[in-house]
């Protein structure tokens, strides 16, 4: 079984994506009280992007300094890039999963191709696997939150 919501006293967007709270916390802990090894029924997913040019995408990288240090760093305004999909849970590793459109070109993400991936290549993958109950979490991307993956729900 998969299920993809959240208990009602959390807040949730139309799509029963959980916001992370102590609402959540709460529940969490609750659950773990009923099923011990709950923690171990999580199935976490994401997607990343990765630029072919060698580019490091380092928003997150500060340069601290007394004076202004004049950095610049040039980058090409539409690099190529990769989107690479994966799943972690205690029963290890769903992908990576390239998304490609027919012809093997790198695609964007968007709801047909969520769709398609979870349709052809999550759901079989899972099912390789001994799963009775599993949570999926996944984040509120536009490509997740889209009416088409939605009504696979």
């Amino acid at each position: 079984m998969l299920y993809c919501s959240c208990p009602d006293d959390i807040v949730v967007s139309d799509i029963d994506c959980c916001v992370v709270g102590t609402g959540f916390v709460e529940w969490a802990q609750n659950e773990i009280a009923v099923v011990p090894d709950f923690h171990k029924r999580i199935l976490f997913s994401d997607e990343a992007h990765f630029l072919l040019n060698g580019y490091v995408n380092k928003q997150n990288c500060r340069i601290w300094s007394e004076a202004n240090p004049q950095v610049n760093i040039e980058t090409p305004l539409h690099p190529e890039k990769l989107t690479v999909w994966c799943a972690l849970w205690a029963g290890g590793i769903i992908g990576p999963y390239f998304f490609k459109n027919d012809e093997g070109h790198n695609v964007t993400v968007n709801g047909d191709r969520y769709r398609a991936m979870i349709t052809n290549f999550f759901i079989p993958e899972l099912n390789n696997h001994d799963v009775q109950e599993l949570w999926f979490q996944q984040d509120g991307a536009t490509c997740h939150t889209a009416r088409v993956p939605q009504s696979i729900y």
